[in-house]
């Protein structure tokens, strides 16, 4: 569910998706302002917070970044709108595979990238979550 455009869009506009972190902690999935989209941390979590790849840092980082780029379709983006990703780990030992997966998505589009280890997740099953920022100008150019 989006919530209306602004005139001129001068408010940013936000997307919700449901997730029950999103009403408990006050966030929205994602947020355009201006020419800039950015998705908030996503998990491999799909609906009534099924974990999709479990133990397989390969299958959870695309599953991660699908929903994120479904964020984006709220706004009309894609993939290559993507400038920015960031992929957050609990252990380093997964570099490679989650890598592989971000590779094969966003080859084509190449945006900056940055990959950290973290302690952990809210939900300790979780190995990678992955935010988003994306250019709505890029369409145009």
């Amino acid at each position: 569910m989006t919530s209306p455009e602004s005139s001129a869009e001068k408010t940013p506009r936000r997307v919700q998706t449901g997730s029950p972190w999103e009403e408990s902690i006050g966030f929205a999935r994602a947020v355009a302002a201006g020419d800039l989209v950015v998705v908030s941390g996503t998990m491999p979590l799909a609906d009534r917070g099924v974990l999709e790849g479990e133990g397989d840092p390969y299958e959870q980082t695309h599953a991660a970044f699908r929903h994120a780029l479904d964020a984006l379709k709220e706004f009309g983006l894609g993939v290559e709108s993507v400038i920015r990703t960031r992929m957050y780990l609990t252990h380093a030992r997964d570099v490679d595979e989650a890598g592989r997966a971000h590779k094969e998505i966003f080859d084509a589009v190449r945006p900056a990238a940055t990959l950290v280890v973290v302690s952990g997740f809210v939900d300790s099953r979780v190995l990678v979550e992955v935010e988003l920022e994306a250019f709505r100008g890029a369409r145009a150019s």
